[in-house]
């Protein structure tokens, strides 16, 4: 067992709960192929993604993140979290942050509530963040969301990029207990290169470049990605990071029973696992029945790995990340046994014809 210097137990951040939410209408790659003068072959073949969900109009991120939050809270039997940490790249505004309003949803007004945005790294960034709250003492119980709706700020017409992206939610709620226990969080490894910020980004819509039509091209005002180096980035990255947090939980790979990489596609998640030299079978994905959906890709993978029974209690799960900014990061945890939850998605629908 972990001990401070005075001997007692290390105070940890434990996962206690999971659970996921993706909207209603889902879209498969023949919907997208009609518009974009693609089929589903070249989607598959490049991305291994077969369908995505896209928020209704008048849904936005708050509302994905409400209904994750709930389950996720429901799935630990607790009513109350003193911090609610959403990571998202989509907030409903961009003042104020999306939190408080999530929190307030879930009646939970009054608890520390903040977003954090790190894009794809977004939820392993604010995992980090909710255990901090915790091991600080600052808090006992926090709600960490990821949730994106990626159908705001992608161009329709942008055929490489919007046949990847999805929306979506999903959560886990942390508890404070020790550093013995399943479901303790870490280490973690976090780490950013500012150099590259043009690499992954929406050019227009904050203070450097507001979003005026009459000053902005249709590309500075939708989400624009330089794929090729972002896949050798990407790839560098994660498998480094994932490393860098083996090491220094003093665990080679072998000992990993569950890989969560980011939901980037298919491609790289394979990529990814085969440089680790872990093999694909231990490779969670959701991203054939989600597509990428940025900072609720890992917690959806979590929460639908949860529900189909593929995770179980006792694996020792490696999550890692890759986003713009660009960030990465990576984190430890031995699963939790937590009871049943339904799957992120809604059943018997079919897609969009």
């Amino acid at each position: 067992m972990s001990a401070t210097s005075a001997g007692r137990p290390e105070r940890a951040a434990v996962l206690c709960g999971t659970g996921g939410w993706l909207p209603r209408r889902k879209v498969g790659n023949d919907e997208l192929a009609d518009r974009l003068d693609t089929d589903d072959v070249w989607i598959r073949t490049r991305t291994g993604i077969r369908s995505r969900h896209f928020a209704a109009p008048e849904e936005a991120t708050s509302d994905l993140a409400v209904e994750a939050g709930r389950r996720a809270l429901a799935n630990a039997g607790a009513e109350t979290a003193d911090a609610v940490v959403v990571a998202t790249t989509t907030p409903d505004r961009t003042c104020p942050a999306t939190a408080p309003l999530v929190a307030a949803r879930l009646g939970l007004t009054g608890a520390a509530a903040f977003d954090v945005g790190a894009v794809c790294t977004g939820f392993v960034y604010a995992l980090a963040t909710g255990a901090g709250l915790i091991t600080s003492g600052v808090a006992s119980r926090v709600l960490v969301i990821g949730a994106d709706v990626y159908s705001r700020i992608v161009d329709p017409e942008d055929r490489q990029n919007a046949v990847v992206f999805g929306d979506g939610a999903a959560a886990v709620v942390l508890r404070v207990g020790y550093a013995s226990e399943p479901g303790a969080i870490g280490p973690f490894d976090l780490g950013s290169d500012g150099a590259h910020e043009d690499m992954i980004t929406v050019a227009a819509g904050g203070s450097r470049l507001p979003a005026d039509p009459a000053r902005t091209s249709r590309a500075e005002r939708h989400f624009v990605m330089r794929g090729k180096e972002v896949y050798r980035h990407a790839v560098a990255r994660m498998a480094g990071s994932a490393r860098t947090v083996l090491d220094h939980a003093g665990l080679g790979v072998e000992d990993v029973d569950r890989f969560v990489p980011h939901q980037a596609n298919l491609r790289i998640l394979r990529t990814v696992a085969t440089d680790l030299g872990l093999p694909l079978d231990r490779c969670a994905t959701h991203v054939e029945t989600a597509g990428n959906t940025g900072a609720a890709s890992i917690p959806l993978a979590l929460a639908d790995s949860h529900a189909s029974r593929v995770l179980r209690p006792g694996d020792r799960v490696l999550l890692t990340a890759f986003g713009g900014g660009l960030t990465w990061g990576s984190c430890l945890l031995t699963w939790p046994s937590l009871p049943p939850t339904p799957e992120p998605s809604h059943h018997g629908e079919e897609p969009n014809p």
